[in-house]
């Protein structure tokens, strides 16, 4: 099969089975940048979700939740007023409006865009002789344009809708110092929504105005970053690392390195920040990523954000939208606790060694995953299309059912009553499973299939006269016997091997 077919077959199954919908409303035409997960993909989203909050705790992170409209001193502190913004180009004839980056990327896929001034996208422009996509006309000089979602509260008070979880994060310093009794560092997650006014949203979930974001934040002291404990324990783990150097080489293939080599070479500064390079990669590969589409890219000096002292991006490869970054790990120095305790007159300064006595400003380090690029990434990564039966190969731990149970025949009442008992059984045992009674065997099979189902259950005359059923494996397609009684606990069991 052809990459563009392959590619238009699995478009068409993420909309069919019910993973994504969308643009959203639809029967109102859909409104870009929004879109609706169905009961096959709120399902993956829950179980990742719920497979993330369980390894955390066991990293010794907890989680708080925060409001998603914030009064905009808040943003005027977090400096996303004045910086949170995007390069357009506005044509001079029809006024479409187009990224700046984004644009010259797609035309010039050649060319290191990253990190370039204005003036020298404008001239690239210019001497590439680029128009206006729309109706080739030319294009004016590059406009800012600020992402944020703007509202009002109550008696027209001014406020924004939060492009980010983790700013509201960082307002509860004072209480998550006082919660931790200054037991550094602060490990502290939050899940939620997020907005942000896209100028042409594109890429289906890739790249929405309204948006999951799973971050998790490091509240520690300058010393402890060098100094961190926890580093000795994953420094032996082997990273796929494509530094900015590198990349300046116009090379793409990451260099596999143990975090211990990296820090000593320089390609990575201090061991807390690379602890969480470790816990990205690890929270990305027990969701069932193969090593081969997984890197880990530095941001350029230039590319680098002002107050980052250093940022990667933890990427997936695809075959519809080349690599796509699903988390994003950043040493943002004191910046925000810095900024917030000068606009809201509060004092950040703790003391974090108890020896010296000295206080300080804590430094932030965060890990921030985008859910809807790792569902999307995920799904896309585990298709598969062979002699014209699609399977969708996901984390059993992670696909929307984990069994499916099938009377073989629809009207033989005894059949019917027997796998209706086995699908009970299932739910009491709190295992995730589908009863189908409709349709061929084979097309009931081929659509668990495609949903990702590993286990699928048939119940057949047999099952009457010894108790047994027919197990099949949705990777190999082996069927198997086994004893009724037992389903749940082999069930368990083979999910077990695939838990962290």
């Amino acid at each position: 099969m052809k990459i563009e077919d392959n590619i238009e077959t699995f478009n068409s199954l993420i909309r069919r089975r019910g993973f994504i919908w969308g643009p959203s409303p639809e029967i109102y035409g859909g409104l870009a940048g929004f879109y609706s997960y169905g009961p096959a993909g709120i399902e993956i989203k829950n179980k990742i979700l719920s497979l993330f909050r369980r390894e955390l705790r066991a990293f010794g992170f907890v989680e708080v939740e925060c409001p998603t409209i914030m009064p905009e001193i808040v943003w005027k502190a977090s400096g996303h007023l004045e910086r949170f913004i995007d390069p357009v180009l506005r044509c001079e004839k029809c006024n479409t409006l187009v990224r700046a980056d984004k644009f010259l990327q797609e035309n010039l896929p050649d060319q290191m865009i990253d990190g370039l001034s204005y003036e020298q996208m404008e001239n690239l422009i210019k001497n590439n002789n680029l128009v206006c996509p729309k109706c080739e006309s030319p294009l004016n000089k590059i406009e800012e344009y600020n992402l944020m979602l703007k509202t009002s509260v109550g008696n027209n008070v001014t406020a924004y809708l939060r492009p980010e979880t983790a700013t509201t994060t960082y307002l509860l310093f004072n209480r998550l110092d006082q919660d931790a009794r200054r037991q550094y560092p602060i490990k502290v997650f939050q899940y939620g929504k997020a907005y942000r006014n896209e100028i042409s949203p594109r890429q289906q979930v890739l790249r929405m105005r309204a948006f999951d974001q799973f971050e998790l934040q490091l509240f520690i002291g300058k010393d402890q970053e060098m100094d961190f404990e926890e580093f000795h324990e994953i420094k032996k783990n082997k990273i796929p690392l494509l530094d900015w150097k590198l990349q300046d080489k116009k090379s793409d293939k990451p260099n596999l390195i143990s975090l211990e080599e990296a820090i000593k070479k320089g390609v990575l500064k201090k061991p807390a920040y690379a602890y969480c390079i470790y816990l990205g990669f690890y929270l990305t590969k027990i969701l069932g990523f193969s090593n081969e589409v997984i890197r880990f890219r530095q941001h350029s000096p230039n590319e680098k954000a002002h107050y980052a002292d250093d940022a990667w991006d933890l990427e997936v490869k695809t075959q519809q939208f080349g690599w796509v970054e699903i988390c994003g790990i950043h040493d943002r120095t004191d910046y925000d606790l810095k900024r917030h305790g000068e606009f809201s007159n509060q004092n950040f300064e703790v003391i974090m060694n108890s020896d010296s006595q000295i206080k300080e400003i804590p430094q932030i380090l965060e890990i921030a995953f985008g859910p809807d690029r790792i569902i999307y990434t995920l799904l896309e990564n585990a298709f598969e299309v062979e002699d014209g039966r699609i399977n969708l190969k996901l984390n059993p731990n992670l696909a929307p059912n984990t069994v499916a149970v099938f009377p073989l025949v629809k009207n033989k009442e005894n059949i019917m009553a027997l796998a209706l008992k086995v699908h009970k059984n299932l739910l009491m045992h709190r295992i995730s499973s589908f009863y189908d009674a409709a349709g061929s065997i084979g097309r009931r099979y081929r659509r668990q299939d495609e949903l990702g189902t590993p286990f699928c259950i048939t119940i057949d005359y047999e099952s009457l006269e010894d108790n047994t059923i027919t197990l099949r494996d949705r990777d190999t397609m082996q069927q198997t016997r086994i004893d009724i009684l037992k389903v749940p606990e082999i069930l368990i069991g083979k999910l077990s091997k695939f838990t962290s």
